[in-house]
């Protein structure tokens, strides 16, 4: 399986005070030493971390394909068109979320979502929807004629934090997911289960299918073992273990646990 490393909270990081340091460049080399596949990136419209001329670097000096993710407002699209990425992951935004929550609207009539589609195929550039694991979103996509899905994984992730990391005893424990542990346990399995069908039926459509959101060392493993998903994007849990053992170490210790 293929590691995309999202190196967004490097920024983060360098954001928080405002200086030149750490600069995400840096972890180019880095990543592909490491044997990461992609780089993933987010340009967001607030610009809360990764800045224009972060992206602009990035996607010109990366000896690894670039994905960058963004949403479908007509500036951030021009900017994927000049900028000309490996791969554009198009992802919803609201400007008051930490992290983004869910999928990108795909159902019914979405005349933006089309247009951006067609301009940045125009521009010789692979599209992927970021989604919710649902099959209505799966067959707009396959309708989207898009070559790559990528399930939001958030819920799989916060189900798996309370069931078995000791979530439910601290301040960032999920009021909604404050649940028996056998009833996690069957809300775990149908989500497992949920990727397995879908990640058939896009592979089925020739789309090839990506997850990401929330994935960490531990949840990561039983994502893995779903043949018909091709890639992880891992971003956050990847930087923050970083910290304490070196970023190369820390990509390592992710690509042992893709092996399949």
């Amino acid at each position: 399986m293929e590691l995309g490393v999202n190196i967004d909270h490097i920024a983060v990081l360098r954001e928080a005070r405002k200086i030149a340091d750490p600069d995400p460049m840096d972890a180019l080399s880095i990543c592909k030493r490491a044997g990461a596949n992609q780089i993933t990136i987010h340009l967001r419209e607030d610009r809360r971390h990764m800045q224009d001329f972060d992206a602009e670097n990035i996607i010109s000096l990366s000896s690894l394909p670039v994905n960058l993710e963004c949403a479908i407002a007509e500036e951030m699209i021009q900017i994927a068109c000049k900028l000309r990425p490996h791969r554009v992951t198009l992802v919803p935004e609201k400007r008051e979320e930490v992290t983004t929550e869910g999928g990108l609207a795909v159902t019914g009539t979405q005349p933006r979502l089309h247009a951006a589609i067609e301009k940045l195929k125009a521009h010789d550039i692979e599209v992927s929807l970021f989604i919710d694991p649902t099959t209505e979103a799966v067959q707009a996509s396959r309708a989207l004629e898009v070559e790559w899905i990528e399930f939001h994984t958030g819920k799989y992730a916060n189900i798996y934090a309370m069931l078995y990391s000791g979530l439910e005893k601290t301040p960032y424990a999920i009021p909604q997911l404050d649940l028996p542990r056998h009833t996690l346990k069957i809300l775990l399995d149908s989500e497992l289960e949920n990727f397995r069908k879908l990640s058939c039926d896009a592979a089925e459509s020739d789309i090839k299918v990506a997850a990401g959101h929330g994935l960490n060392y531990h949840n990561v493993v039983d994502i893995v073992a779903i043949e018909m998903i091709e890639e992880l994007n891992i971003g956050q849990s990847i930087i923050a273990r970083s910290v304490f053992t070196g970023l190369e170490q820390a990509i390592l210790d992710m690509k042992a646990r893709l092996i399949r």
